[in-house]
């Protein structure tokens, strides 16, 4: 293993180069493997070290101790990977991430992992409004409860909530799959154009233009596989949400007619 004192660091926490930034070096390395704790670095330290270690040291699996819910963690990981947080991520946490594979032991808080593009983020407890906003592709698992909002502007990929969701999840939906195995509150798939939601608990309000689909063998093979993927054990029964394509055309709709869809 090394650890070694302070050091100059060339990437800041977008990718842009800045010769003067310094960060201690705090990790323990092992091979591929690194750890370090997080408790008495600021936000940008912690994503120079990360950057530093996959992309000028070349670690495939980093462990990061006590993240202390700082916000904007792990944001901008654009390599295949895996980090563990050991502990509870703020707001924006894994954010336009494009390829690692994530763990979180504690909770996040709003707009975790917007504008995800590929990858799989597994968090072990409850997660803040706005989850996988403007999600694109990879695997967002949630073990607690979903706030409000959840997958709005969803482009693709997958949502799985094991507990409930709160009111206007999946608004705006365009693509994608949305799997909740608790209750949905409501305004659920408001105004979505594409994408399937389930849900295995109540539904309190469908939202505009969101209506019960059929259910095919193409929908218990998907759901049986990625509950056996992350080791959820059996599905439970689910009711298939999708779009009624009422909105298609809302723009050449005279205004009599806007009331009525809506």
């Amino acid at each position: 293993m090394e650890a070694v004192g302070e050091r100059k660091i060339t990437y800041d926490a977008r990718g842009l180069v800045e010769p003067d930034a310094t960060v201690p070096n705090v990790s323990e390395v092992d091979g591929a493997t690194a750890v370090f704790d997080a408790a008495k670095l600021t936000t940008r330290q912690i994503n120079l070290e990360l950057k530093n270690l996959l992309y000028e040291r070349s670690i495939t699996d980093v462990t990061v101790k006590n993240p202390g819910a700082k916000h904007s963690l792990g944001v901008g990981i654009l390599t295949r990977c895996k980090i563990t947080f050991e502990g509870s991520l703020g707001y924006f946490g894994c954010g336009v991430i494009d390829g690692p594979e994530v763990h979180i032991t504690g909770r996040v808080g709003w707009s975790a992992c917007e504008n995800m593009m590929s990858g799989v983020v597994v968090i072990e407890g409850n997660a803040g409004s706005l989850t996988g906003a403007a999600l694109r592709g990879g695997d967002l698992v949630v073990k607690g409860r979903a706030g409000a909002r959840s997958g709005i502007d969803q482009k693709g990929g997958l949502i799985l909530t094991m507990g409930s969701v709160g009111s206007m999840t999946g608004f705006m939906m365009q693509r994608g799959r949305q799997i909740i195995c608790g209750d949905a509150g409501p305004g659920l798939g408001d105004s979505m154009y594409d994408g399937t939601i389930y849900v295995a608990g109540k539904v309190k309000a469908l939202g505009i233009d969101c209506v019960p689909g059929e259910w095919t063998d193409a929908d218990t093979e998907y759901i049986d596989r990625k509950f056996g993927i992350y080791g959820l054990g059996s599905p439970p029964e689910f009711q298939k949400f999708v779009c009624g394509k009422k909105l298609y055309n809302y723009d050449n709709l005279e205004p009599s007619e806007r009331k009525l869809v809506l």
